[in-house]
């Protein structure tokens, strides 16, 4: 690329979480630079927040839809190239569709939208426009998730056969939406977050990454859901057995009531001559398992990684990195995608490395797949929504 892409964001204001984390990220490689944004719903929130960020007043909105107008409206060199969307869940789908139909690129937080009929209108909004939408699963981005995916792809373990994937937090285990705590306020009300609490929250992780890594879709679930803390109206807690359509199966868990842990998300993949085991609380290694072989471990960062991992690496082996950069190789590879296109050339494989609009669609079929079958004390396995035309 010639210049530094632009970026705005929706969302990410005083007292957000995520939103410092997207701008870490997507300035992290110097691909990108934040030069608008309308960063709360209340104008004088949104604006302390632009002015902390040394924006210009005029690049500070007072509402999302304000800012797609009038960003449209500049030069071709000032304004933004694409918007990052950092809001709850419920506030995901209409500023979506209003960036594609502005010209703007999309990097949105995960789940894609609120139910599943509004992703497959993203999806469809995405094809129309041509334009990129990417979406923020974080744990594809680590150098040893792509590794683990790579040698599943080139047949090292055989056939796959079983999946374990889990992903246990204990933030939740005590009421603290009730305290004052806006991370758990909006996950736990169903007008924002949706049908789902935990399953919709960090499940969705879990599958995207069983399914990254392994290559494979899941076709039917079995499932329960809990809700263990009292006066919650959106599960806490749950746990799903999985059918996967190469005839493979598998465990799925996820909890916010795992009192004690931080965020334990581990993958085990078993296929016919081996397996593997990933870690994000230890995401720099990658241990192969063999029958008749002693067990490997695998590191990030040394030459004996495959070009996919390397391109994802940063930093020599033993130094480690982490969640931000496994969020920034998401916002890097999008960037170097959008620079490919506005040089006339095609994208490299790997920059075209990041889940998209289908990835979203696939997150949405299990929030409503789960949540039919945790709940349904008379039917034991459910399948998952076909997509329409397919």
């Amino acid at each position: 690329m010639k210049r530094k892409l632009r970026m705005g964001m929706v969302g990410g204001g005083e007292g957000a979480f995520i939103g410092a984390i997207h701008r870490i990220a997507a300035q992290m490689d110097g691909q990108m630079e934040l030069v608008c944004g309308c960063f709360s719903s209340n104008p004088n929130v949104s604006l302390r927040s632009g002015r902390s960020l040394f924006l210009s007043d005029s690049r500070i909105y007072d509402s999302y839809k304000e800012m797609f107008e009038q960003e449209s409206r500049l030069p071709e060199n000032e304004r933004m190239d694409l918007v990052s969307i950092v809001t709850p869940n419920h506030l995901h789908f209409e500023p979506a569709i209003m960036a594609l139909e502005h010209g703007f690129h999309v990097v949105l937080d995960k789940p894609i939208t609120y139910n599943l009929e509004e992703a497959l209108l993203l999806k469809q909004k995405v094809e129309e426009t041509g334009l990129i939408l990417a979406l923020t699963h974080t744990y594809s981005g680590y150098p040893a998730v792509k590794e683990a995916r790579k040698r599943v792809s080139d047949g090292d373990f055989g056939r796959i056969r079983k999946i374990y994937v889990e992903y246990p937090q204990g933030w939740l285990s005590e009421k603290v939406e009730n305290s004052g705590n806006l991370q758990a306020s909006w996950r736990v009300d169903p007008k924002r977050s949706g049908k789902a609490g935990c399953m919709g929250d960090i499940g969705t992780h879990a599958l995207q990454l069983a399914e990254y890594i392994s290559g494979l879709k899941t076709t039917q679930l079995c499932a329960e859901l809990d809700t263990f803390v009292d006066g919650r109206q959106l599960d806490d807690d749950g746990a799903a057995l999985l059918r996967f359509n190469n005839g493979a199966s598998g465990v799925l868990m996820a909890s916010q009531i795992a009192a004690g842990e931080e965020n334990a998300l581990k993958i085990r993949v078993y296929g016919e001559r081996g397996g593997l085991e990933w870690s994000q609380q230890e995401p720099n290694t990658l241990i192969l398992k063999w029958n008749d072989y002693p067990s490997e471990i695998v590191r990030t960062g040394l030459g004996y990684m495959s070009g996919i991992a390397a391109h994802n690496t940063r930093t020599p082996g033993g130094h480690p990195e982490g969640y931000l950069e496994a969020f920034a190789n998401i916002y890097r590879n999008v960037a170097l995608t959008i620079g490919a296109r506005l040089e006339d050339q095609e994208p490299q494989p790997e920059w075209l490395d990041f889940p998209d609009v289908n990835d979203g669609i696939r997150g949405m079929q299990f929030i409503d797949t789960i949540v039919k079958a945790g709940y349904d004390e008379e039917t034991k396995w459910v399948k998952f929504p076909d997509e329409p035309n397919k």
